[in-house]
């Protein structure tokens, strides 16, 4: 398998991924909450942060499929209060049939390689606090702990 790795630099093709994203969003999403994903949202989200400089999309192509076979969206998250953004992972996919073979790490790879050119030093991903395979996997990719989330229900 070769890896052709693509960042998306307008905003007409990311768009034409965004009803993809958001599937992929949504299955990401229900490991975490019963609340549905918005329908849409990667679209919105797309159209009002695209051109920050937070905001990158890359997509996984093999050349033989219509749409890629994996996908990272990184995009600003801001501090409310401060107005400090930080670029997170928002959405990261690999086909299942692919997994296991560096893809998500390269995705990732690709993503911080253009936040960096950029001048973005600093990149984040979220993680449920008992996901130890993904939290063991973005330890080894060199994230550390640096926060948590608490919600009260």
């Amino acid at each position: 398998m070769k890896l052709n790795l693509r960042r998306v630099e307008r905003i007409e093709e990311a768009l034409a991924m965004a009803t993809e994203l958001d599937r992929h969003a949504a299955q990401f999403w229900a490991q975490f909450s019963d609340e549905p994903w918005p329908a849409g949202a990667c679209e919105r989200f797309l159209r009002q942060h695209f051109d920050e400089r937070e905001t990158v999309l890359v997509a996984a192509l093999d050349g033989s499929r219509a749409a890629p076979w994996g996908v990272c969206l990184v995009g600003p998250l801001v501090d409310p209060l401060r107005g400090e953004s930080l670029p997170t992972v928002l959405v990261l996919h690999v086909d299942p049939a692919l997994r296991h073979r560096g893809v998500a790490h390269e995705l990732i790879e690709e993503a911080t390689r253009a936040l960096v050119a950029r001048g973005v030093e600093r990149l984040a991903a979220r993680v449920g606090h008992n996901d130890d395979a993904l939290i063991s996997m973005g330890e080894r990719w060199g994230f550390v702990r640096s926060w948590g989330l608490m919600v009260r229900e």
